[in-house]
């Protein structure tokens, strides 16, 4: 096995005594110097903006389409909850706009004759910026008895109609509300049922005990492998998200038997999507995080007239800033990070509408060897390490109406991705370069759909999808005796992956709705190639229980780095023999059923099953296996002589408890029973490296409203969090003590050891000032992550070179995150 440079922000021991004084008077400074700039800021933006409002009320606007067909629906009949007074009807356009609304948070019902009626809960309104929704009605019968879905658009639905088992949407609101979350959708979706996280330095998601590497992320339609900073070649998360919440709209997550139109994925799906800017006024928003550092945004109309507009984001972390003030990021190196995201958004036209949008990123840290304390389990007081990556992509998206029920939707678009790593051994005579590795990968795509309501029960899409795959990669090192050079990747070539689908959505009775659908894929490089059918069946038991069915078949690519390995020969020749590597393969059963039991309470159970199948493993007999990519064994793919004749299986249990927000307060519970299993090349039944067996999560809040005319707000929430630990192979001490480095035990002891389970509570506290005289609103809150201090394990055995000894690495302490936030 080659070294393997790995990028983690990993974390210190903290006092084993909770509360000490030190330990307290380090938060209360630390607290304090918060509070200085967050005053600082308040007074900046005050002094800034000194043009006066009209009073502080605000508006609530939107449009109103049908959920199918994407066309606009005039007539809806638009009401703000509490207050009947307060209402509008939407015009040809599909839009509405209702003025004169206070500042708090509004339910907003949605009535027309041929829809079902909708209410769009919990909308947040402040003296600083307009509420803006995108609503979408389902045609049902003709009647208004009102189907009430909670949470943004649609709380417990997804926002794909296609989607009828193991999805959810979320809003943004979720992600900035809830403890923990750091503004990140992939720590937001760690609260949900069949989700795990546990881990502090890194947001990878485990879904289901499937590996990180088979999560898909859809933006704006276009694929992208990762949009995280500190991001490698093969993996899906990283240190620090790239996607801004401020420019984020609400979205889907999918976890097991997803529709059609998503492929090239076994674990989990991300579709997400760009807000659009508003095209009546301009608005801005200042941020200032200790982890997600200053941010900065504005949008506003282009062309009223057009109703074309633009929105853009930028951010430059400050985890000097927060390291400066005390608090530790997990290491004495400094990471930097800054990101842009913008969408422009053209408005109807004869041709269409066109949305063009984008999203770059870079991330940087160095880890130098005098700034290493000689025990430090991560660095080394003998080499230097050096990790920069960066990623990008950029999308036109064109939507065009054949008729009034079919419509084309089209993006094409590029993503970039890449990463550069070296390290240094430190000599008394001169620093040597032990390893080098430079690995870029771009990818051009289009994605184009048609789109048909062929009559009001059957709803059609088809599509076709090209990925063009350009990589560039280059990996050597030189860190084993006798330090000559060994390369394990040097390619630079392209192939391409080809999908099509075709999923119909069917409303066979008023109770009974079926979602069939075929999906296919085709890999150049080797000709490897899919046939994936889809089946979803969703029962209406009552008015408030429903039963569903699910069943998918799903292949993957394997990672991009895996087919280009070079492989050592006897002679002393390297070849590439993972190239011809199939598809890994899956089909997934799920069983579900949700209840309403009273109002804004929601009860949902799902069992399900997966089988995995034509998994990378060994030519030989060994426990190696691709579904453990992601793993401390398996950071880089760097096996050779592969094939596909590997199995694994997951299934488990899941229960989602919640109390939407309503009367000022909310609750979550979520539960996971769950069992992750594989078999390698011999034979051998093991866990995998993500069977962590169960897991639950228990969040609650509560607001109250404060200050004159009861405009302002207080809030306080809560996250717990407990989930088991997950297998890993101990280390081999003596080959490591020989080798100088870390050398893993072999098949004998494969995933045969656990790590201790993972317990963390949170607690989040806010406080939100709508201006009296402007239009103008403050943002300040302070998430203190794992108050408790409780000492999670990252790795339970960690050999260290420096002093050859193996330690155990925890994970993060007390950390208090500070937010401050100013709409205008």
């Amino acid at each position: 096995m080659t070294y393997r440079f790995q990028i983690e922000f990993c974390d210190r021991k903290f006092p084993e005594t909770v509360f000490s004084k030190t330990f307290t008077h380090k938060i209360i400074t630390v607290v304090k110097k918060y509070v200085i700039i967050a005053i600082t800021c308040i007074l900046c933006s005050l002094a800034g903006t000194a043009v006066r409002a009209q009073g502080t009320l605000q508006t609530i606007k939107g449009i109103v389409t049908d959920k199918q067909s994407q066309s606009a629906i005039p007539g809806v009949t638009v009401v703000i909850s509490g207050d009947n007074s307060k209402g509008a009807v939407t015009d040809a356009a599909g839009r509405f706009r209702i003025t004169g609304i206070a500042p708090g948070r509004y339910d907003v019902s949605f009535k027309s004759i041929g829809y079902k009626a909708f209410t769009a809960p919990n909308i947040e309104v402040t003296s600083g910026k307009e509420a803006v929704l995108d609503i979408g009605l389902e045609a049902g019968a003709s009647e208004l008895n009102e189907v009430l879905v909670r949470g943004g658009a649609k709380k417990h639905e997804t926002i794909n109609q296609l989607t009828a088992v193991s999805g959810r949407s979320f809003t943004m609101e979720e992600v900035n509300r809830y403890s923990g979350g750091r503004s990140d959708p992939s720590r937001l979706v760690a609260n949900f049922a069949g989700v795990s996280a546990p881990d502090d330095s890194r947001n990878d998601i485990v879904v289901r005990g499937n590996s990180p590497s088979g999560v898909l992320w859809r933006i704006e339609g276009l694929n992208i492998p990762n949009p995280n900073h500190f991001s490698t070649l093969g993996t899906t998360g990283g240190a620090a998200s790239a996607l801004n919440t401020n420019i984020l709209k609400n979205s889907d997550f999918l976890t097991s038997a997803f529709p059609a139109e998503y492929g090239n994925a076994n674990a989990g799906v991300f579709d997400l999507g760009f807000r659009t800017g508003n095209t009546d006024k301009r608005e801005h928003t200042i941020q200032l995080g200790a982890l997600t550092g200053l941010e900065g945004m504005t949008e506003g109309p282009i062309n009223k007239e057009k109703g074309s507009s633009y929105v853009v984001a930028y951010r430059y972390s400050f985890s000097a800033l927060a390291q400066s003030l005390g608090v530790t990021v997990g290491t004495a190196a400094t990471p930097f990070y800054q990101d842009l995201s913008f969408k422009i958004n053209s408005g109807e036209s004869k041709l269409g509408r066109f949305t063009l949008f984008g999203l770059g990123g870079a991330s940087s840290i160095d880890i130098l060897h005098d700034e290493v304390e000689p025990d430090d389990i991560w660095g080394n007081p003998k080499r230097d390490a050096f990790f920069k990556s960066r990623i990008g992509l950029a999308g036109l998206k064109h939507f065009i109406r054949v008729n009034n029920s079919s419509y084309f939707n089209t993006v094409i678009g590029v993503t970039y991705a890449d990463t550069k790593q070296a390290v240094d051994s430190i000599n008394t005579e001169k620093n040597a370069r032990v390893v080098e590795a430079n690995m870029t990968q771009s990818r051009y795509s289009i994605n184009t759909s048609f789109n048909t309501t062929i009559s009001p029960r059957l709803f059609l899409k088809i599509g076709v999808m090209e990925e063009l795959i350009n990589v560039d990669l280059f990996y050597r090192d030189r860190v084993s005796p006798p330090h000559e050079w060994i390369q394990i990747w040097d390619f630079n070539g392209r192939t391409s992956l080809i999908q099509g689908y075709v999923h119909a959505k069917y409303n066979v009775t008023d109770r009974l709705t079926a979602n069939v659908g075929m999906h296919s894929q085709y890999l150049a490089l080797n000709s490897s190639s899919s046939l994936e059918p889809r089946a979803a069946f969703k029962y209406q038991l009552t008015d408030k229980s429903t039963l569903t069915l699910g069943f998918g078949m799903h292949s993957q690519m394997q990672p991009t780095d895996a087919y280009f390995y070079q492989s050592g020969n006897e002679d002393g020749t390297f070849d590439r023999s993972n190239e011809k590597l199939g598809f890994t393969r899956s089909q997934h059963y799920v069983l579900g059923y949700e209840i309403l039991p009273f109002s804004n309470w929601r009860v949902k159970a799902e069992i399900y099953y997966q089988w995995l199948y034509n998994v990378p493993v060994s030519d030989t007999a060994s426990s190696y296996s691709m579904l453990n990519a992601g793993t401390r064994n398996y950071y880089y793919n760097e096996e050779g002589h592969l094939k596909n004749e590997g199995t694994g299986f997951n299934y488990g249990a899941e229960l989602t408890i919640e109390k939407f927000f309503s009367q000022g307060y909310y609750g979550l519970l979520t539960g996971s029973l769950y069992q992750s299993k594989y078999k390698g090349s011999d034979g051998i039944e093991r866990n995998t490296g993500f069977n962590g067996r169960y897991v639950y999560n228990l969040l609650a809040g509560k607001e109250w409203k404060t200050g004159k005319d009861n405009k302002n707000k207080l809030s306080v929430d809560m996250k717990l969090t407990q989930s088991g630990g997950r297998y890993y192979t101990p280390v081999d001490y003596a080959a490591s003590v020989a080798q100088n480095r870390e050398i893993l035990a072999g098949d004998e002891g494969a995933f045969s050891m656990r790590n201790s389970d993972f317990f963390r509570l949170d607690l989040k506290f806010g406080l939100t000032i709508n201006s009296r005289k402007r239009n103008l609103s403050h943002g300040i809150f302070l998430d203190v992550q794992n108050v408790t201090d409780n000492k999670n394990v990252l790795v339970e055995e960690r050999f260290n070179p420096a002093t050859n000894k193996v330690n155990t690495a925890y994970q993060i302490g007390v950390f208090p995150n500070f937010v401050y936030r100013v709409q205008f």
